[in-house]
């Protein structure tokens, strides 16, 4: 490490002046909105249109309306934020591209597939610390049924889903980062390797992407050398249920010890009534699930120390069907109060 640099061994980064979060937003669909967490969203959508013509239509109002609910909570309009950090999982980032175009926000579009939301809290702490910015916006969504008719089947056909793929969330979050003020902070981060154990199933993403959650859960922990009891609450997304329990024996096999309070956003957004299989997925679970669940236990008090690991099968339909393996990512991020 150079002498004066805010790098941490190898992949970590820990800030000189903590960016604050200061207002969030979250929408979510209709199945997101019958799971455990119902209350602690801002606006659950009647349907998946959401008044548009199209599911992907739908999506990009679905984030340019998240976004504009952070802002207005803040009593911000968009022409008050200097930069908007955003993504999601259609080609070329299509509905962030066109959120943009109606907010009139400086853009960065960003893809991480579902690690999307962690890689703009990244990048919009980077620019707040290094002072570029006083203020900017990181969010990502996703719908089920635009990333189902991209990356699997038409909907139409009714294809029998496999016990180990899991429900891309029809969800949204953002939140507003600023430079100066009072809040849960964003003290530290480390940025993820692409990491490739040749697991090729696209109905199974939670086995491609449990060994890059367990490396930078582990990179996080030994380039600050503290121990991994020190989070209250270690939460990766969105591995799901068979993603998740990859991710614990490898905890075990790193020597993890004592090991972290666990838990996973896939997991948690649906409850097992909910025909979800293995769990939620997209940018928009880890998204929506922060933006509601977890920064109402952050600010009640119940939750003071939080490792948000989001992770992200970078794949495609051009290379599921040229029968490449699915390489995984996984980013954390360290909010404390």
């Amino acid at each position: 490490m150079v002498a004066g640099t805010k790098k941490r061994g190898n992949q970590t980064i820990v800030f000189d002046n903590p960016p604050v979060i200061t207002s969030w937003a979250s929408i979510v669909g209709p199945k997101e909105g019958q799971g455990p967490w119902a209350q602690d969203f801002d606006w659950i959508m009647e349907d998946y249109m959401f008044g548009e013509k199209t599911w992907e239509k739908a999506e990009s109002k679905m984030l340019r309306e998240t976004v504009k609910l952070a802002l207005n909570k803040r009593n911000f309009s968009p022409e008050d934020a200097e930069v908007l950090l955003a993504g999601d999982l259609l080609n070329q980032i299509a509905s962030s591209n066109f959120a943009a175009r109606e907010l009139n926000i400086p853009f960065l579009g960003l893809y991480g597939a579902c690690s999307t939301m962690a890689e703009a809290l990244i990048t919009g702490s980077i620019l707040l610390d290094g002072g570029f910015f006083s203020s900017v916006v990181a969010a990502a969504c996703s719908h089920h049924y635009t990333a189902e008719r991209q990356f699997r089947f038409p909907t139409e056909q009714g294809v029998q889903r496999a016990p180990s793929s899991q429900w891309t969330a029809t969800a949204a979050g953002a939140v507003l980062l600023e430079a100066v003020a009072i809040g849960p902070r964003i003290c530290s981060v480390t940025i993820g390797k692409v990491i490739d154990m040749g697991q090729n199933d696209a109905s199974d993403m939670g086995s491609a992407m449990a060994p890059a959650a367990a490396d930078t859960i582990k990179t996080h922990f030994n380039d600050l050398d503290i121990l991994p009891d020190y989070y209250d609450l270690v939460l990766t997304g969105d591995l799901g249920t068979v993603g998740m329990a990859i991710a614990a024996r490898l905890f075990v096999k790193e020597g993890l010890v004592p090991q972290p309070n666990y838990s996973d956003c896939g997991v948690l957004l649906f409850d097992d009534k909910q025909d979800v299989h293995s769990g939620g997925s997209g940018c928009g679970c880890s998204a929506s699930f922060l933006c509601g669940p977890l920064m109402k236990k952050i600010i009640n008090g119940e939750i003071n120390k939080v490792l948000l690991v989001a992770t992200g099968a970078l794949m495609s339909p051009t290379t599921s069907n040229q029968g490449e393996s699915i390489p995984g990512i996984a980013h954390a991020v360290a909010i404390e109060y």
